[in-house]
Formats: C-alpha cells, structure tokens, sequence
C-alpha cells in the first residue's frame, strides 16, 4: 500500500466513535498518511486529530464542516490548507445519513436533508479538494454509497436513501470519465450491513438478525472490512481501478 506522509487524506463524516469515518481515518495515519478529518461534530475531530498524531506520529488536523453547506466546506477547505499537512492525495467521502422512513410517510423536507448531506455533500467535498490533487499529480476519490443503491432498499435506509446513495454511483461514474486524463481515479464503495452506530435509531434485533441471515458470509461487514478497501483505492497500486462500484456486502447481493 501507498504509505506516505507527503499526501494528506482528507476523510468527512470522522466523528462516530463506532464509525466507518473514525476507523478509516486510524488505517490512513497507520499507513503513514497526513490526515485531514472533518465532521460536523468538530470536537470529536479535533480529538480525533491528537490520537492520531500521538498514535501514529503523523500530522493530522481535525474540524467543523456541514458537507451539506457550500460556505462550510470552502471554510474547512481553507482551514486544511492552514494547517500545514502535505499536498492532499485522496479525498474519502463517506458523511451521510440515512432513513428508515416508509416512502408514504416521508416529507420533502426528509429527502432534502438525506440528498444534501450523501450526494450534494459527496460534490460540494470533492470540488473543493480537486484542484489540490490536480495540482499535486496524484488523486484517489473514493466515495460511500450502499448496496441500497443497487437493489433498491432492502437494507435499512429506504427511497430517500437508496435514491441518494445511487445518485454518489452516477456521480462517480461520470466524474471518473471526466477525470481519467489526469490520472486521478473516482470510485465508490457499496457497503451492505456495516457494524457500526448508523443503524442505532430504528434498528431492532430481529431486524439485525435478519440482515444476517441474508448473508452468504452469516455476518454484517466490520469497519476493518471496510477500512482495507478504502486503503486499496487510495493506492498507487490501485491506479488502473476508476469508474468502478466496488462491492462490499458478503455476497447479500450479487451483480
């Protein structure tokens, strides 16, 4: 794996204690990347930023950003700038929210909030840190869909999720062809069942017992699952993979 401390990740949704954001960021400064993780919980960020630094001697920064604001991404953009980390090398989409919310019961409002924050925040990170990889020669934009998004729900989070989590496919796929004459790969990462605290909220055991008997592997992904595949993407020895949806579920749906 490419490990070096002259690229900086740039990793949104960090905040979690039991997330998918907080570990993956672990995984990064253990594999000697500078580490930039933003969340909208800026405590949990900035604490974030000393465990790493102390655990892993790398330089990291940790802030405040909504993904789901324009002026709050330019401002924590500018704020990774400030903090003296390396050339950003790899920008993690992987903030979002989700909805157990049957359609008929949903509201606007709901659906607003659950595109802004997976798909808008997914193009208004990603546009903010592009111009750094271009600059800097090297890019990898791995972003967080759901197998939601390819079997239509099925999961946990219903239509306004399963609809924003294919929107990041699209967005993916057609950033990618744009991309490819720069050398900087997009690609995204459909996760089934992921053991972490998203589901907290409107889980039951019966439901998480069911999730896993439609496992072939007769278990939910961990965050390590999902961690070594982020790193894989963030690889120089990924740099031929771009435009893919690279599937995360233990065989729960196969293409």
């Amino acid at each position: 794996m490419t490990n070096s401390t002259q690229r900086t990740v740039v990793i949104t949704g960090v905040g979690a204690e039991r997330g998918i954001g907080r570990a993956t960021a672990h995984r990064f400064a253990k594999d000697g990347w500078a580490v930039a993780g933003l969340d909208l919980d800026g405590d949990a960020s900035a604490k974030l930023a000393t465990e790493l630094t102390e655990q892993y001697g790398v330089p990291a920064y940790g802030g405040t950003v909504n993904v789901a604001d324009e002026d709050s991404v330019l401002a924590a953009r500018d704020a990774v700038h400030n903090a003296d980390l390396p050339t950003v090398g790899a920008v993690l989409n992987i903030a979002g929210i989700t909805s157990p919310v049957p359609f008929l019961d949903t509201t606007l409002e709901l659906w607003n909030k659950i595109f802004a924050v997976n798909a808008t925040g997914t193009y208004l990170v990603t546009k903010a840190f592009l111009p750094d990889m271009i600059s800097g020669g090297y890019g990898r934009i791995v972003n967080m869909s759901s197998v939601s998004a390819q079997q239509g729900g099925g999961v946990f989070g219903k239509t306004p999720y399963s609809s924003a989590k294919a929107a990041v496919i699209g967005f993916t796929r057609s950033l990618a062809r744009e991309l490819g004459p720069t050398g900087i790969t997009v690609n995204a990462i459909a996760a089934g069942a992921v053991d972490t605290d998203i589901r907290v909220q409107g889980t039951t055991p019966e439901l998480e017992a069911s999730i896993v008997a439609s496992v072939p592997l007769g278990r939910q992904a961990s965050v390590d699952d999902v961690t070594a595949l982020f790193a894989f993407l963030a690889s120089e020895e990924a740099g031929y993979i771009t435009a893919t949806t690279q599937n995360l579920n233990g065989g729960s749906y196969i293409a």
